[in-house]
């Protein structure tokens, strides 16, 4: 999904469950929003998937909309079921796996970058 700056009078809107892609083959990072202050991503997990360990600059927020992941910081892992949001200051390493099919929203400062996210899989 492509988006938009909108003018400052409009808000700008996105769907987090509309057109819904998963891989059998990696996680699917999807840019969903970008504002003046921050950036919304969507990342789908099939059952089992993982985002390797890394870490990020900048502060981040993430969400389980649905479905469950395994969020590991530093060694301690924590389950975040659908509605459950957790919040990280940057630099800190930190994990997900998905315990099954999952959607996951990512907030990110507005001066990180998809493309940093997406390296995630290169890893």
């Amino acid at each position: 999904m492509s988006f938009s700056t909108a003018p400052q009078n409009k808000p700008l809107t996105a769907s987090f469950y509309k057109d819904l892609k998963f891989s059998d083959d990696a996680v699917v990072i999807t840019s969903m929003l970008e504002s003046s202050f921050g950036k919304e991503i969507r990342i789908t997990f099939k059952e089992g998937q993982v985002m390797k360990e890394h870490k990020t600059k900048f502060p981040i927020t993430v969400m389980t909309l649905q479905g469950c992941i395994e969020f590991t910081v530093n060694g301690e892992t924590s389950v975040l079921k659908e509605g459950d949001i957790i919040a990280l200051e940057g630099g800190i390493i930190h994990e997900l796996k998905a315990i099954q099919e999952s959607i996951v929203w990512l907030g990110l400062h507005k001066a990180d970058s998809i493309e940093r996210v997406e390296s995630v899989l290169k890893m």
